[in-house]
């Protein structure tokens, strides 16, 4: 039995950092695993231009702990009225590595996303010219389709038609959830639609929701599904497939928010993401192809370089913490509650002594 693994340092594909207070409390605990992230622009407002991103950038690398080397990779928020020159900019100018398109109403913030794909049908043009990645949250948001089927239908009804129109341009299925999405992904045969899923929707399905009572801390959009659905995330994820890699979606937001008459989407996972998703990696008996997804994939998918730096976890069971104080009074949950995880992330002087 492996008693150390060491890796690249990962990078985290998706990832809320929020804005102000909660910034600086969670940020650290991307920062101390992941090399570079993919950072979400759902703020309010959001940020929808490469001038917004880049005051964003700076509040990020502002908020870093001192010696941390942690790259905040920039999108643009989709909006309708967004300008396909605005986007080109940033992108030469390596403002941006990424534009996402929330339908509108989809889930936190997104009252601002995207209503038809006609209205930003230039946008996508200019972003395949530059073979830009547009970031997908893949559920269709017709109040008629069943919230457990809104994936299924996205790949249907505007995923398909969006690859077939934009013959070039590289897509990426955010935080899959179903078999379906599974299969289609690994089905696709361009090379040009990857997908990122999240270690909530790896280790649990929708019954973790109502375990007991109502468990708001276990609530994210997209919400957990079937075993099934579970089961066949675990089999692509561990397979060596190469275009699917980690993004976390964690997804901050304080108790009081999360245990309302209305309660907030997300989860929070940052504090034990890496130890997660390779606790389910042992579980699959795939060790062996952890770097790949954690490591490998999203890089060469992005057309990055991989990172150079190592990182090593010891087979020594910790507990996660259970929240995390905000210096408001306020607290955060977070994923797992405390559980006992079978492998621990050294600190980069430990794994070096």
């Amino acid at each position: 039995m492996r008693q150390t693994i060491t890796l690249r340092r990962p990078d985290d594909w998706h990832l809320h950092l929020r804005d102000g207070a909660m910034l600086n409390v969670v940020l650290p605990y991307s920062a101390r695993q992941f090399a570079r992230a993919i950072v979400m622009p759902n703020l309010q407002p959001p940020v929808t231009t490469a001038g917004h991103a880049v005051a964003y950038r700076n509040r990020i690398l502002a908020a870093l702990p001192p010696g941390a080397q942690f790259e905040p990779l920039m999108t643009a928020y989709l909006c309708d009225a967004t300008e396909p020159s605005d986007i080109r900019r940033g992108y030469e100018e390596r403002i941006l590595a990424a534009v996402k398109l929330y339908p509108a109403g989809a889930t936190t913030h997104s009252e601002h996303g995207v209503t038809s794909m006609a209205r930003v049908a230039r946008t996508l043009e200019t972003m395949q010219e530059l073979g830009m990645p547009l970031l997908l949250h893949g559920e269709s948001t017709d109040p008629a389709v069943d919230i457990f089927d809104r994936e299924a239908v996205f790949i249907e009804k505007t995923l398909q038609p969006l690859l077939r129109d934009f013959p070039r341009l590289k897509v990426v299925l955010e935080h899959i959830t179903t078999e379906e999405a599974a299969d289609f992904v690994a089905g696709e045969r361009s090379g040009r639609l990857a997908a990122t899923v999240t270690p909530q929707h790896l280790i649990f399905n929708r019954n973790a929701l109502f375990m007991g009572g109502l468990r708001p801390h276990q609530y994210c959009l997209p919400v957990l599904k079937r075993e099934r659905h579970r089961l066949a995330l675990r089999r692509l994820a561990t397979s060596g497939f190469e275009r699917i890699f980690i993004g976390t979606d964690s997804a901050p937001h304080i108790r009081r928010l999360k245990e309302a008459a209305c309660g907030c989407a997300g989860v929070f996972n940052a504090p034990v993401a890496l130890e997660s998703y390779l606790m389910v990696f042992e579980e699959e008996s795939a060790l062996d192809r952890f770097e790949g997804f954690a490591s490998v994939n999203g890089a060469r998918f992005y057309g990055l370089p991989l990172n150079e730096e190592r990182i090593t976890f010891e087979r020594r069971e910790a507990s996660g913490p259970g929240e995390v104080q905000m210096p408001t009074g306020d607290s955060v949950k977070v994923f797992l509650d405390g559980a006992v995880l079978p492998w621990t992330l050294l600190d980069t002087a430990e794994d070096r002594s």
